[in-house]
């Protein structure tokens, strides 16, 4: 099967519908939708934008097929007309965005396409998919850097992402919110992520001693020995790495670390640490996973247990305290007209929008939502990312974005860093041009 995110039908059936009567009107204007987060997760205090980069590759990309354009024909719900034009649909328009890794609170526009209509709309279902999943992922990735305190930290979730995409997809935004690395082959291909592993417990239950099972992985992988000690007993495990260190020794070969999956992961981390120097092996290190989380780590770091990095994998990937983002993409403007929607619980701010953050001394302390054509205090966030449906200049590497979550990471205020949500938000207001707007415009849509 192909990659379905190439696919032009890999939308809701309503984004087709309302693309036909829209054709159907003559309705092609230019329009402006902006992609923002209602509210943030009981679980979370900032948000880091993730998967610019994937919706850009994808709009640059988008199109029907024939074949798409077969099926659409054999269900029977739109003209044949419709149809015939919808080969040649392309994406021609503007997007403004955050760059990635940036931090954003709620009601926050972090993304904007300007285009005709049409082409505005259709791709609404993907966009959303790709900047939520990612931005999910960064988001819980960055709460567990901030408080490894500086441990290694890999991603080990792809057995358990929600598909083939997600684990990849995940790698790529836990290492640009400060991950080491993951475990996941293709994304060490696709975007030059360090990968690192280790060994399963099916290696050592395949042979008859614990012990030959460490020796053998040790002799294949004489560059990367990671020995996993729990299959049995934890601590007999340790002793016989041990032992079979002074024989590697011989033959050049050092244990790099072991690991530990299971049990009361701090006693044993002590206990693992002191067999291990008693032995002469100060140098190796322990690494620990098993259902870990920003939450696990940080009391393991807290109680003082000698682990020296992390595996984090389910929790991680599927984002399990915080599994899905309130989050829209939305239309505020249509031919010159700025538009709004005042739904209960779902209200939109209208027109285009730019956000503007202010700083002193190295610490962010609060942000201004306003229009885009005013001029506030403060950085604005949203920059020019595609003209005339082509990126604006090169690809962001993927280094840069880390470096810039680590810097934006770090401008956060101590309150927002805390495990548990704090009790005041961070102050994100509207401006005055802009709540003008807002109010002449609900005046009249009451009328």
């Amino acid at each position: 099967m192909t990659d379905p995110g190439r696919s032009g039908l890999l939308t809701d059936l309503y984004q087709l519908t309302m693309l036909q009567g829209y054709r159907e009107r003559g309705m092609t204007a230019t329009a402006a939708f902006e992609f923002f987060v209602r509210r943030l997760p009981d679980a979370r205090s900032y948000l880091i934008a993730a998967g610019l980069e994937q919706v850009v590759q994808f709009l640059e990309q988008f199109r029907f097929t024939a074949d798409d354009v077969r099926y659409l024909r054999s269900t029977g719900f739109f003209s044949d007309s419709f149809l015939d034009e919808l080969e040649s649909l392309r994406f021609t328009g503007d997007v403004y965005a955050m760059p990635e890794g940036t931090v954003f609170f709620a009601d926050e526009p972090i993304f904007r396409v300007v285009a005709p209509l049409p082409q505005a709309q259709i791709v609404e279902t993907r966009i959303i998919n790709l900047l939520q999943f990612q931005t999910l992922v960064a988001s819980k990735a960055a709460r567990v850097v901030t408080h490894a305190r500086g441990r290694q930290l890999v991603d080990f979730g792809l057995r358990r992402a929600h598909g083939a995409e997600a684990g990849l997809l995940a790698a790529r935004a836990s290492y640009l919110a400060g991950f080491n690395g993951t475990s996941t082959v293709l994304a060490g291909d696709r975007f030059g992520i360090p990968i690192f592993g280790t060994m399963a417990h099916s290696f050592v239950q395949a042979f008859q001693d614990e012990e030959e099972a460490f020796e053998e992985f040790a002799k294949s992988q004489p560059n990367n020995v990671v020995l996993l000690i729990d299959t049995y007993d934890t601590l007999a495990g340790a002793g016989k790495v041990v032992e079979l260190a002074r024989r590697l020794r011989e033959r050049g070969i050092v244990i790099k670390a072991v690991r530990l999956d299971s049990g009361d992961l701090a006693a044993l981390a002590k206990d693992v640490r002191r067999i291990l120097d008693e032995g002469g092996l100060t140098s190796t290190d322990i690494f620990a996973s098993g259902g870990l989380d920003e939450y696990s780590v940080g009391e393991l770091v807290e109680a003082g247990a000698p682990i020296d990095g992390f595996g984090v994998g389910t929790a991680l990937d599927v984002s399990a305290d915080a599994p899905y983002l309130n989050c829209a993409y939305k239309l505020v403007e249509y031919n010159g007209r700025a538009t709004l929607k005042t739904s209960t619980g779902k209200a939109t701010l209208p027109g285009r929008k730019q956000v503007w953050r202010r700083s002193r001394e190295g610490a962010i302390f609060a942000d201004t939502i306003g229009r885009e054509d005013e001029q506030l205090d403060g950085e604005p966030l949203l920059r020019k990312t595609m003209s005339g449906g082509r990126r604006v200049g090169e690809p962001e590497h993927l280094l840069a974005i880390r470096d810039r979550a680590r810097r934006e990471i770090s401008a956060l205020p101590d309150y927002l860093l805390t495990l548990d949500r704090p009790t005041t938000d961070y102050p994100v207001v509207v401006s005055d041009g802009l709540a003008e707007m807002v109010q002449s415009l609900t005046n009249t849509a009451d009328r």
